[in-house]
């Protein structure tokens, strides 16, 4: 699953996605608990809009906000299912996830090593995930969102990664018809974009460990 991801710089945001800049600050790497951007559609506006988001999504009857270290990624296969993310995906509250790539564990030398996966031209890209909106005890409005995962076990470089014996898992690098993703109102239609992405576009290495700062 994937706990940790690089974030573009705001400015690369209309390059390369085609939508408004941020306008608040955010980390150079997203964990559970952070804040980070998404883009989401929002209403009549023609290009996808950034918010500032808690990456674990958090619903409204989710009482400790520490409940998003639970829900950080979301399995395709049991979305629709779940009391957690049931009603963002029944009301395809989609949104995309700007990165420059993402990292995960790999056991090839006998221990967990974190690598980096990112694609080859080194681009930012998005990944595919649903978000959340709830209102806080001071009545201000708090977004939060998931990362859509999928099965990897056939995936030439995403087989590479997660414990032995573990099911692989892989995110969703959303469609570069990025409006495909984000305007989905059939289910058929949203679960349709949910593939995996092809490897000879990406691309993986060691990543020094960093210590991760406190959210």
């Amino acid at each position: 699953m994937c706990t940790n991801y690089r974030i573009p710089p705001a400015a690369l945001f209309p390059v390369y996605f085609d939508s408004f800049e941020p306008t608040f600050d955010y980390p150079e790497e997203a964990w559970p608990l952070y804040t980070a951007p998404i883009l989401v559609r929002d209403g009549d506006a023609t290009r996808p809009t950034p918010r500032r988001a808690t990456f674990g999504l958090l619903p409204p009857w989710a009482k400790d906000l520490k409940f998003a270290r639970k829900t950080y990624n979301a399995r395709a296969e049991t979305v629709a299912e779940l009391a957690s993310y049931r009603r963002p995906w029944r009301l395809r509250q989609f949104c995309l996830v700007p990165t420059t790539g993402f990292y995960e564990p790999n056991y090839e030398s006998g221990k967990a090593v974190r690598w980096l996966v990112r694609r080859r031209d080194a681009d930012p890209f998005a990944l595919a995930g649903i978000w959340e909106m709830r209102r806080d005890a001071a009545d201000s409005v708090h977004c939060s969102f998931s990362l859509l995962t999928i099965n990897a076990d056939a995936h030439p470089l995403m087989d590479r990664f997660h414990a032995p014996g573990h099911e692989k898992r892989s995110v969703v690098v959303a469609p570069v018809a990025y409006h495909a993703w984000l305007h989905a109102r059939a289910e058929d239609d949203a679960r349709a974009l949910l593939q995996t992405f092809a490897a000879d576009a990406f691309t993986a290495e060691p990543a020094p460990a960093r210590r991760r700062p406190t959210a």
